[in-house]
């Protein structure tokens, strides 16, 4: 899987939604799947970040891109449904859904834990996706072949000291992948949704986490794209409910 070779036609003709596309994992991931074909829709909270990407898509003549500026702290429940239906104007159906966004929070213990910075990590990492999925699952109904993928962590499959909410969030987002593998999983078995861990990537978040570490000793994000392409694609049709990794573990 980490050394899946991608189709150039992969996603040609579906409709992929990628949330924190501004930067990071989240743009390399809107790129690639563009490059095979997707019209992306670029989810995220600075606009002109989400235009960078666009134009950047647009110059190398792929599908063109839509852009939905979105933040999730304060996002209401209308607004995902508003989004929805919106999508459902435009394009008919959703065929690929990767959850990206989320932010860090403070790293310290829980018994100094500041409440507030708890709670919108805990909003925007937990609460978000949840809202989004239960926004966007009608659409991803009507594709023949759909694909769910959220974002995880080491952190949220082995709680490790001082990373608080950012760790509870992606527990969290674990248990939701879970059960939504396991809702979607029916006789007409269109979506699929597994949870995947990108590891230690050179990206804005893990400089933030590990500020004296040497970035350049991480790989791009452009490196595991290998990964989030076979789990957006046809190729991995029948790969449900499963806790992957996009690099391998040392």
């Amino acid at each position: 899987m980490q050394d899946y070779q991608a189709p150039a036609d992969l996603l040609k003709d579906r409709i992929v939604m990628v949330t924190g596309a501004g930067s990071g994992i989240g743009r390399a991931a809107a790129k690639a799947y563009a490059a095979h074909g997707a019209t992306v829709i670029l989810v995220g909270r600075t606009v002109g970040r989400l235009e960078e990407v666009y134009d950047e898509i647009e110059a190398a003549s792929h599908p063109q891109p839509a852009i939905v500026p979105m933040n999730f702290e304060g996002a209401a429940v209308k607004d995902y449904e508003e989004l929805a239906m919106t999508i459902e104007e435009n394009f008919g159906r959703l065929d690929g859904l990767l959850h990206n966004a989320g932010i860090l929070g403070s790293r310290s213990p829980v018994e100094l834990y500041d409440p507030e910075t708890w709670n919108k990590v805990m909003h925007v990492n937990a609460t978000a996706p949840f809202l989004l999925s239960r926004a966007m699952i009608p659409l991803l109904r009507k594709s023949d072949d759909a694909s769910m993928i959220f974002t995880s962590s080491g952190v949220g499959r082995q709680a490790r000291a001082y990373w608080g909410a950012y760790a509870v969030s992606k527990f969290a987002v674990e248990g939701l992948a879970q059960l939504l593998a396991d809702e979607l999983d029916d006789e007409r078995n269109n979506i699929r949704v597994n949870s995947l861990n990108p590891g230690a990537t050179r990206t804005g978040m893990r400089l933030l986490a590990y500020p004296a570490e040497d970035p350049k000793k991480n790989p791009e994000p452009e490196a595991l794209m290998p990964v989030y392409l076979y789990l957006m694609g046809k190729d991995s049709r029948g790969v449900n409910g499963q806790q992957i990794d996009a690099q391998p573990k040392k």
